[in-house]
């Protein structure tokens, strides 16, 4: 009966569009298992990917597993956008699952780093889909003057994860077997029962209709996307190990702008059925919400990848510490994302939370900037707590106002876009920052020998102790630091402290230059255009439309 009772509700709310708040419910459910799955797989493989790359023999091999996952879920994302639109989106996000899915298990079982590369880029495939098409369905089914109180509930996904994700990697990783299979596999196998539920909830919760329309499949597109983004990704993430003006480098910026020229090309040609409507530019908000996506993209990750190094270089924090630690950004985050939605909901202005968000990420990296190795972990968390709530106030509304400012059939590539051009930024900034922070600590060389040198002269009697032996050879010194700090947590810390310095001084400097970028973003917001955002859900104004177009035909 209650299956009948469900079949008979998606019916009707086929007809008008028109989703009941229980509806609603189980619908975001099911989209919060899928990202859940994916969400928590990230943060999960980060804590363990040491642990695993020895297991392996691969540690060389390490970055790739990472890039193989990242290049395959980036190029996926704005063909799920538009396939979504074509074939329908439940149908997509259960082939997500099911992607991402068999991708675990067999990741689960690699025996060489390649096997486990081949293994991620396949589960990349399925997470492009799992964030894009959840956010999208998310536009179909409640509009935007309500979205934003729904986003809270999306946050509380992300914060669980990035608090599981790091126990629960550290736990797998650190335990040689858990029912006679290496602990890290599980770390992957973990995905099944996860991915399971996921798919339950999907299957008998997520029932949205699918207007079929004539549209033609973006072949050009999509490939010229691929020679215009894995060249680019590729040298974001090798560039500090090949040399930003090497041979290969160069090969992959000439190969990446041709294929960034073909793929506009290619775009103009197909029109509407393209992969990414160029039209979609002619609206300013779209625009400027793009554009800001890419600069706080980029912004953020000043923060989100050198805060948790600070924590395990200048604290001694491990992996799973360090995330923990990272909790006052995660509830800076949620609390913003609660409290800027049910505003937004009650009065449908959001302009002024792209304002406040890029002025609290702008203090945020200013407070960050003052910071020295002496610096209680307190302090550190304040300048969390005001990014987290930064973030917290623009993630969701920049994907609100791209996805406000196209028409309802838009909905599926707008958001694509939004999130493909945001992922873009976020790869930019993690080089180019990580890129800032080594070469900064590589001229830092003088500062650390002038410090050692004084604490020696100080107390000779440390260099006879054996757990400081190290410093006796500065070229392995030199590697370590870039390499593999843990050895700070075992030699002297009179030692310790001029490389923690050093460390905490290139931080500041990426701080500096991050608040700069998003202080771009800031003056941007100010000429970003304010629409009204609509009261129908994509679903009701694709239902309204069809019924306007069938009582034409008829006539």
């Amino acid at each position: 009966m209650a299956r009948e009772a469900r079949k008979a509700a998606a019916a009707e709310s086929a007809k008008t569009g028109v989703m009941t708040h229980r509806q609603i419910m189980f619908v975001l459910f099911g989209l919060m298992s899928g990202m859940f799955l994916s969400a928590l797989d990230q943060s999960i493989v980060g804590s363990a990917m040491r642990t695993i790359a020895d297991d392996l023999k691969g540690l060389d091999m390490q970055a790739w597993v990472t890039t193989a996952y990242l290049i395959t879920s980036t190029i996926t994302t704005p063909m799920y956008g538009k396939l979504g639109d074509i074939f329908g989106r439940r149908r997509l996000f259960i082939f997500a699952i099911s992607v991402f899915v068999v991708a675990s298990v067999g990741a689960s079982f690699s025996h060489t780093m390649y096997e486990l590369a081949a293994w991620r880029a396949f589960q990349g495939v399925g997470a492009g889909g799992l964030f894009t098409l959840a956010l999208t369905v998310m536009a179909d089914v409640v509009p935007p003057r309500e979205r934003a109180k729904y986003m809270g509930m999306f946050m509380a996904v992300f914060a669980t994860s990035s608090v599981l994700g790091p126990l629960v990697g550290g736990l797998f990783a650190g335990a040689d077997q858990i029912l006679w299979i290496t602990g890290w596999r599980w770390v992957f196998l973990l995905n099944l029962p996860i991915g399971v539920l996921a798919m339950f909830m999907v299957v008998n919760f997520l029932h949205i209709p699918h207007h079929k329309k004539a549209s033609k499949i973006d072949w050009w597109g999509a490939v010229t996307i691929i020679v215009a983004v894995v060249p680019l990704l590729l040298v974001a993430e090798k560039g500090r190990d090949w040399g930003w003006g090497s041979a290969s480098s160069w090969t992959a910026y000439i190969t990446g702008a041709v294929g960034i020229v073909a793929f506009i090309l290619a775009e103009r040609a197909m029109g509407d059925d393209a992969l990414l409507p160029l039209h979609l530019f002619k609206k300013n908000a779209f625009t400027f919400s793009t554009i800001i996506g890419v600069i706080v993209g980029v912004g953020m990750f000043g923060g989100m990848m050198t805060i948790p190094l600070i924590l395990q270089i200048v604290y001694g924090a491990n992996p799973t510490e360090a995330g923990l630690l990272m909790l006052p950004m995660v509830l800076g985050m949620m609390t913003a994302s609660i409290l800027s939605g049910r505003f937004t909901g009650k009065t449908g202005k959001y302009k002024v939370f792209l304002i406040s968000g890029t002025t609290c990420m702008t203090i945020a990296y200013a407070y960050l900037s003052m910071l020295t190795y002496q610096w209680q972990i307190w302090q550190i968390s304040v300048g969390m707590v005001l990014l987290g709530a930064g973030l917290g106030q623009l993630m969701q509304t920049l994907n609100m106002v791209a996805q406000n400012a196209v028409e309802a059939k838009d909905i599926g590539v707008a958001t694509a876009s939004a999130t493909f051009f945001r992922q873009m930024g976020g790869t930019l900034g993690v080089a180019v920052f990580l890129s800032i922070l080594f070469t900064s600590l590589g001229d830092k060389k003088d500062l650390i020998a002038t410090g050692l040198k004084a604490a020696i002269t100080k107390n000779p009697a440390l260099m006879a102790e054996p757990r400081n032996s190290v410093f006796l050879d500065p070229a392995k010194l030199g590697t370590l630091i870039n390499t593999d700090s843990s050895f700070l947590k075992k030699v002297s810390p009179e030692l310790a402290a001029p490389i923690q310095d050093a460390f905490a001084q290139s931080a500041v400097l990426v701080f500096q230059i991050a608040a700069g970028v998003v202080a771009v973003a800031w003056v941007l917001t100010w000429f970003l255009k304010e629409i009204a955002l609509r009261t129908k859900s994509g679903m009701q104004e694709q239902a309204e439309a069809k019924q306007a177009a069938d009582a034409a035909s008829m006539h």
